[in-house]
């Protein structure tokens, strides 16, 4: 993980690098933690919008990249029936919310790519 920048409300921004792609995101650990390897929590704020910001993928493999100032994530989605959802990346799990209305449970366990504004998107560190 390195810098990027840093925000007006002090946050740093900081782009983290894994086995399926790279993104810039805001640092929520420790300042003294940019620049080390950490295991990151992803949170993203922003619901699932079928048609919208999601979709099915055509590729059937995990990724994270950018795309101008979105981060997309690749991966298979599995619905909640809590009014969420799971995208699995490459064995980390990322948990959203579904707009209004929510996607058919025919797309439950369909590899798909969720495309969110990059300022949506924090990274939390962890210790196994």
């Amino acid at each position: 993980m390195e810098a990027v920048e840093q925000v007006a409300d002090g946050r740093a921004t900081v782009r983290v690098r894994s086995e399926v792609g790279a993104a810039a995101a805001f640092w929520c650990g420790d300042p003294t933690g940019v620049g080390r390897e950490h295991h990151v929590e992803w949170t993203v704020e922003e619901d699932v919008a079928w048609g919208s910001n999601t979709r099915p993928s055509t590729s059937f493999s995990p990724g994270v990249d950018e795309e101008g100032g979105r981060i997309v994530f690749r991966g298979r989605l599995s619905l909640t029936g809590d009014g969420g959802a799971v995208l699995e990346v490459a064995r980390t799990c990322i948990l959203f919310d579904l707009a209004d209305p929510p996607p058919s449970t025919v797309v439950d366990g369909m590899w798909v790519e969720i495309s969110v504004e990059r300022n949506s998107v924090s990274l939390w560190p962890y210790l196994l």
